[in-house]
C-alpha cells in the first residue's frame, strides 16, 4: 500500500518529507521519490528503487533538495515493476524520468489506488501527442490534469475537477502546477488523505503517523473533493468547483495507535480489512462475470495439460493450501497433493513433469517454500506463485505469478493474507474447472456469483462479534483446546487451531474429526473445549456425533456452523453462525470467528497480540 506526504511552508520540505515517509514504511512499498520546488524554480525530482534509506542517501537526508514545497511518495508496485522509472513522482512531460534533476513538466504528481479506466484515458492522451515513460496507471492520471489544464486554460480548478469525473477507480492525488509555485492540489476517492496545519505551514498525508509529530490538528477531505493548499492554509472544493468550508479536528491518538487506524491491535485492524481484501483480489481476476488469468500468464492450454498440482507452503498459507486441495479435486477433478514447503525440500518423491506446482507465501520470501520453488524448477515442472508482495524473490522467479491484494499485513498472525490467498486458489479451481470440461456454463456462473458474496459475508460476521468476545473471556485460562471437523472443515480447523495457539499460547490442535477415537480421545477430561466446524451438510451428523462423544467425557462444546442448524443448540454448549454460501468456500467465512476467537483469548491474558514470543513476520531461514 503506497505512502504519500506533502510539504508546503517556511522551512526546507525535503528533510520533513523524508520523515514522514519513514513514518509509512510499515505499509509496505518497492521504491520511494520526492518533488520539491524552490519558489519559482523548476521541480527537482528525485526517485529511487527499494528502500528509503536509497533516497535518504540520494538526496543526502533531504539536504540536497533546496525549497519548501514538495511532496513525496513510498510506492507498493500495482501497474508496473518496481523500478526508478515506475515510482512516484510522475510528470506531464513526454521525456523520461530517470530519477533526479529539474522538470520543465506543467504537472508534478503522486497517487495512491489505482486508476481503473487508465487504458482507455492513455489511448485518448496518445491520440493528442502524449507519450509515456513508465507502466503505471499514476503517469496517465497526471497527464490527464495536464491535458485539461492546457485545454481549458482555466486553471488547477477546472482542470482536476474535469480529472476527477473522468478518472474511474481510487485515489488520493497531489499535484504541484509550474504556474502556482508554493502550492500543493490534492483530490481524493476512497483513498485516504489528511491534511494538517501548524504555525504557518501545511501537511498532507495518507496516514496519521506521518505528520503527527508536527500537528494534531488536521482536516479530513471528503470522498470526491479537492483542496489547494498552501501555507498555514486549506481551502477545499466540491466537483463543481465551488468551495466548501471544513473544520479541524485534533487527532487525539499516539503515533503508534494512529498507524493502526484507531485500532487497538495491527491484528484486529487487519482482521477488518478482510472484506476489501477478498473483494480486491477477486476484482483482480474477475471481469465481467468470468475470470481472466491473462495477467498470472496461464493459457487454457495449459490448463488443460496439467496432469497434478502440487500446493507447497509453510503455516497458515499450507492451510490454505489444505482448504484448496478438497475444492480443486472436487471442482476440477485433478489430483492434488499439498505438502510443507520444510518437508517437500527433503523428500525423495517421485514428481509428474506434467504437474504444476503452486506455491503460496504472503511475503514472497519464506526461505522454505522459495527452495521448493527452485527444486520444482530444476526439475522442470511448471511453477506459479500465490504472493502478496510485488517483485518478492518467489514472484520473481516462478513462472506465474497471481498477486493477493491484502496490502501489506503487519500483525505477525496473519488473517487478510490467508483470506485473499483463499479467494485466489478458489478462483484458480472454478477457472481449472470449467477450461477442464467439468462445469456447466449455468455451474460457472452460480460459483463467480457466489464468490462474489463473500466479502459482504465476512462483513456481516464481523458486525456480529461481542458474543466471541465474552465467550474468549471465559476460556482465556483453558489448559487444552480441540478443533475438530471432516473435509475442508478440518482445513478450516487447522487454522483456528494455529491462530489459538501462536498468539494466545494456549495449547490447541486440530483433528480429523473421525480420529478422535484413535487416541486423541483419551485427552479429554472435565472442562475440556472442544471446537467442532460444522459448515459441510454431508458430514455434519457425523461430526455432531463425534462431538458428542467428547461430550459424555466432560467435554464443553463449542459448535461453528451456518445460520439454520439451530437444532445443534441442543447439543453443544455454544453455538456460533456464519453465512451461508457454497460448502466449497465456507472456509473464508468460518475461520472469522476464529481469528476473532483467538484474538480475544490473546487480549484477555494481557499479551502482545501483534507480535507473540518467538516468531516473525516473514520466515526468510530455514
Amino acid at each position: 500500500m503506497c505512502g504519500i506526504v506533502g510539504f508546503t511552508g517556511n522551512r526546507q520540505a525535503a528533510p520533513i518529507l523524508l520523515d514522514g515517509l519513514s513514518k509509512l514504511e510499515y505499509r509496505g512499498y518497492d521504491s520511494a521519490g520526492l518533488a520539491v520546488r524552490d519558489g519559482e524554480a523548476l521541480a527537482q525530482v528525485v526517485k529511487a528503487k527499494g528502500r528509503l534509506s536509497n533516497l535518504i542517501e540520494k538526496t543526502d537526508g533531504g539536504k540536497a533538495l533546496k525549497g519548501t514545497c514538495g511532496i513525496g511518495h513510498t510506492r507498493w508496485a500495482t501497474h508496473g515493476e518496481p523500478s526508478q522509472t515506475n515510482a512516484h513522482p510522475h510528470v506531464s512531460g513526454n521525456c523520461s524520468r530517470s530519477g533526479s534533476g529539474a522538470v520543465e513538466s506543467e504537472v508534478v504528481g503522486v497517487h495512491n489506488g489505482i486508476i481503473e479506466n487508465y487504458t482507455e484515458l492513455k489511448e485518448k492522451l496518445l491520440k493528442h501527442g502524449y507519450t509515456f515513460y513508465s507502466q503505471t496507471d499514476t503517469e496517465v492520471v497526471i497527464k490527464l490534469v495536464d491535458y485539461y489544464y492546457k485545454k481549458y486554460k482555466l486553471g488547477p480548478i477546472d482542470a482536476i475537477a474535469k480529472t476527477m469525473v473522468r478518472v474511474r477507480g481510487s485515489y488520493a492525488l497531489e499535484l504541484m502546477f509550474r504556474d502556482y509555485p508554493g502550492e500543493i492540489w490534492v483530490a481524493r476517492k476512497d483513498s485516504p488523505m489528511i491534511i494538517g496545519i501548524a504555525d504557518g505551514e501545511t501537511y498532507v498525508a495518507s496516514d496519521v503517523p506521518a505528520i503527527l509529530k508536527y500537528t494534531r490538528n488536521v482536516y479530513y477531505i471528503g470522498n470526491l473533493e479537492f483542496a489547494k493548499l498552501t501555507p498555514g492554509e486549506a481551502h477545499f472544493y466540491n466537483l463543481d468547483g465551488d468551495e466548501i468550508e471544513k473544520q479541524t479536528t485534533e487527532i487525539k491518538w499516539d503515533a503508534e495507535a494512529a498507524e493502526k487506524a484507531g485500532f487497538e491491535h495491527f491484528m484486529m485492524k487487519e482482521i477488518h480489512e478482510q472484506p476489501k481484501a477478498v473483494q480486491d483480489t477477486l476484482n483482480s481476476v474477475v471481469k465481467d462475470g468470468k475470470i481472466d488469468f491473462e495477467s498470472i500468464g496461464i493459457t487454457e492450454d495449459e490448463i488443460k495439460a496439467y496432469e497434478q498440482i502440487y500446493i507447497v507452503a509453510c503455516g497458515s498459507a499450507w492451510h490454505v493450501g489444505m482448504a484448496a486441495q478438497y475444492v480443486l479435486e472436487d471442482m476440477a477433478d485433478i489430483p492434488v497433493r499439498v505438502e510443507l514447503a520444510s518437508e517437500f525440500r527433503y523428500r525423495k518423491m517421485s514428481l509428474n513433469p506434467k504437474a504444476l506446482m503452486i506455491v503460496v507465501s504472503q511475503s514472497g520470501e519464506t526461505a522454505d517454500t522459495l527452495a521448493a520453488l527452485r527444486l520444482a524448477k530444476e526439475k522442470g515442472i511448471a511453477t506459479m506463485a500465490i504472493v502478496n508482495v510485488v517483485g518478492s524473490s518467489i514472484a520473481r522467479e516462478a513462472d506465474k505469478v497471481f498477486y493477493t491484494l491484502a496490502g501489506p499485513e503487519i500483525s505477525v498472525a496473519t488473517t487478510k493474507a490467508y483470506s485473499a490467498q483463499l479467494a485466489a486458489m478458489y478462483c484458480l479451481a472454478v477457472q481449472f474447472a470449467e477450461v477442464r470440461g467439468k462445469l456447466t456454463e449455468e455451474q460457472y456462473g452460480y460459483y463467480i456469483a457466489e464468490l462474489m458474496t463473500i466479502p459482504e459475508k465476512i462483513q456481516k460476521i464481523l458486525e456480529d462479534k461481542e458474543r466471541l468476545q465474552w465467550f474468549a473471556a471465559k476460556y482465556a485460562n483453558a489448559a487444552d483446546v480441540f478443533f475438530v471437523g471432516r473435509g475442508i472443515d478440518y482445513a478450516i480447523c487447522l487454522e483456528g487451531s494455529l491462530k489459538l495457539k501462536e498468539i494466545s499460547y494456549v495449547h490447541s490442535e486440530a483433528y480429523a474429526a473421525g480420529e478422535l477415537k484413535h487416541g486423541t480421545i483419551s485427552l479429554i477430561e472435565q472442562g475440556t473445549l472442544v471446537i467442532g466446524v460444522l459448515t459441510q451438510d454431508e458430514l455434519y451428523e457425523k461430526t455432531i456425533s463425534n462431538m458428542l462423544e467428547c461430550k459424555s467425557r466432560g467435554a464443553y462444546l463449542m459448535g461453528l456452523t451456518t445460520y439454520g442448524n439451530y437444532e445443534i443448540e441442543d447439543q453443544v454448549n455454544f453455538t456460533v453462525y456464519v453465512p451461508k454460501v457454497d460448502e466449497h468456500f465456507m472456509a473464508s467465512l468460518a475461520v472469522v470467528p476464529l481469528q476473532l476467537l483467538g484474538y480475544y483469548v490473546s487480549v484477555a491474558k494481557g499479551l502482545d497480540v501483534d507480535k507473540p514470543r518467538n516468531l516473525a513476520k516473514s520466515v526468510t531461514v530455514e
